[in-house]
């Protein structure tokens, strides 16, 4: 059987035939992969060098590739956090014409880490306490769009820094079903695997002596079924409010809005007496912040780190002389905000060297440099400016982060 690339792009072939596809995996000659870190796979994983990307191939039969590689654009068809697929390899075979396994291919997540490299130095419980908020979240949206995972674990999972907190993406869609609608039952199994399995990878953990003593696995097992009952509850419950109170109704969708979730269509009722009014968010979308960034700016970000520029932004357009919020002579937000991406975040980013930025993207960059403003006007006890800050960041702080977050080989 001829080899056949079935890809989403039709620049990718030309890119993927240069790869040794004659060989199994684990037989790629070094010149072909990148050291990153992997996760555990019941699959073969390799991360090789594609043209200007960098791609994660894995080795798998051909039914499930195709299907996995299926959902996959489902999933981002419905802007849901998961690596991108690229393509599927069918029809490999050996110098000697024995048939070799179907890969799928998918593109690597930029400042991305599996769980195990994050290990590597001692997790502080606070910060596996927000790994579990970014899987929950990440479970809730999935089960939100009608996607039953099947193996919600911290291996099947990629997480990337998000302004203080993590963002989790699903990498592993194998075992993943789409539905119009999750049944309660089957939203209980998925949460009940990933209590048994994040609770089995922290003992091995454990046991390896890579976990703080003070994280319980047993215990961080169940904070994430906790965890994702609350936000469920909070994004799906029925409210009832007095009639006539309708700024109740403004202050719930505000709340979602907080938790980074757009309600996109909403059910009201009256009561038949009058007396009270019934609300229910029926659509609820995830990226509240990070669409009103990208709309603003065309910046895109991390829910987090959107939530941060706009805040940022916000107060920038507010010391601005054409800045008067509802005068039709004032400059439209979208004019100052595109002056601000010019004048303000370019060149705050611009000024911390490429060579020193490591894994970080350009918002989180910008989170950092923030955040340190405020850490050394507090210390100052007055405003020291986004030049200061950018000067003494480089000097005293990057070097460390940069240490802390670069990859290292398998």
């Amino acid at each position: 059987m001829a080899l056949q690339i079935s890809a989403t792009n039709p620049e990718h072939p030309a890119l993927l035939l240069e790869l040794p596809w004659q060989l199994p995996l684990e037989q790629w000659p070094e010149e072909y992969l990148v050291p990153l870190p992997r996760g555990i796979s019941r699959h073969v994983v390799r991360y090789a060098r594609a043209g200007d990307e960098v791609i994660a191939v894995k080795e798998l039969a051909e039914r499930p590739a195709l299907r996995e590689y299926q959902l996959l654009r489902d999933l981002d068809r419905l802007a849901i956090p998961a690596v991108d697929a690229l393509a599927v390899v069918t029809g490999r075979s050996d110098a000697a014409g024995e048939a070799l396994e179907p890969v799928l291919v998918t593109r690597h997540l930029g400042g991305s880490q599996p769980y195990r490299s994050m290990f590597e130095t001692t997790l502080r419980p606070a910060t596996m306490h927000r790994l579990m908020d970014a899987l929950a979240v990440l479970l809730v949206r999935l089960h939100l769009a009608g996607f039953a995972w099947g193996d919600c674990s911290l291996s099947n999972t990629l997480f990337r820094r998000d302004a203080g907190a993590y963002a989790a993406y699903l990498v592993d869609a194998e075992t993943g079903d789409l539905h119009p609608r999750l049944s309660d039952g089957q939203r209980d199994y998925d949460l009940d695997l990933a209590r048994v399995n994040i609770s089995g990878e922290l003992l091995d953990l454990e046991a390896s002596g890579a976990l703080h003593p003070s994280v319980d696995p047993v215990e961080f097992g169940t904070e994430i079924c906790a965890r994702y009952r609350s936000l469920w509850q909070e994004l799906t419950r029925t409210s009832v409010y007095p009639a006539g109170k309708y700024h109740y109704i403004e202050r719930r969708i505000r709340r979602l809005n907080d938790l980074g979730f757009d309600v996109a269509e909403m059910q009201i009722e009256h009561a038949s007496n009058g007396d009270t009014v019934t609300f229910v968010p029926k659509v609820v979308d995830a990226g509240h912040h990070q669409r009103q960034l990208l709309r603003l700016t065309g910046l895109d970000a991390e829910e987090n780190q959107a939530r941060r520029l706009l805040n940022d932004l916000e107060s920038w357009m507010a010391t601005q002389d054409d800045y008067a919020p509802g005068d039709p002579l004032g400059a439209r937000p979208e004019v100052l905000a595109h002056r601000w991406v010019r004048e303000v975040f370019r060149p705050t980013v611009r000024a911390v060297p490429v060579e020193l930025r490591g894994a970080m993207d350009p918002a989180e960059i910008y989170h950092e440099l923030l955040e340190h403003r405020w850490y050394l006007s507090e210390r100052a006890q007055h405003d020291i400016g986004l030049d200061t800050a950018v000067e003494d960041y480089i000097v005293n702080i990057l070097p460390k982060v940069r240490a802390s977050l670069q990859p290292t080989a398998d």
